[in-house]
């Protein structure tokens, strides 16, 4: 319940938020309660998932991938590399740029683990039928979209 009295739209604007941040909540803690069993965390495992689907890339297009700062990025991927999952490679032709590859482990790990994490969330977005998982998708497309170009 909103105890705030505000405008009409900024009612509506509070209550969409308010939903829409403890639904995310909700996901992401069941998320992490599962990614914690192959002793990943949701960062981890989106850095993995992305060097798997998309090659190595540069750590500072992996940040923008996850939506995750540099500063945690840097942090994660020291993390994978120090499980020997991740190694980094400086460009030779531009010095500024680390790519970030999968070794063989973190290959076998995202494999291994991958199916296991689409059945998680095919299970979570289970509550809604096939038609309002598209509606929603949509919806927080139009969202982010329309924040980052505002």
């Amino acid at each position: 319940m909103i105890h705030y009295k505000g405008t009409p739209d900024e009612m509506r604007a509070l209550g969409a938020y308010i939903k829409l941040m403890r639904a995310s909540e909700t996901v992401l803690s069941e998320m992490t309660k599962h990614t914690v069993a192959a002793s990943l965390t949701i960062s981890q495992l989106g850095t993995l998932e992305a060097l798997h689907h998309l090659g190595p890339i540069p750590q500072k297009d992996i940040a923008k991938k996850i939506l995750k700062s540099s500063g945690n990025i840097t942090t994660v991927v020291d993390n994978l590399e120090r499980e020997k999952l991740v190694h980094r490679v400086r460009d030779t032709r531009d010095r500024r740029f680390v790519y970030v590859h999968l070794t063989a482990e973190g290959r076998r790990v995202v494999q291994q683990y991958f199916p296991t994490h689409v059945e998680e969330i095919t299970r979570l977005m289970s509550v809604l039928t096939p038609d309002e998982q598209d509606t929603l998708a949509a919806i927080c497309k139009k969202l982010g979209i329309g924040i980052v170009g505002a």
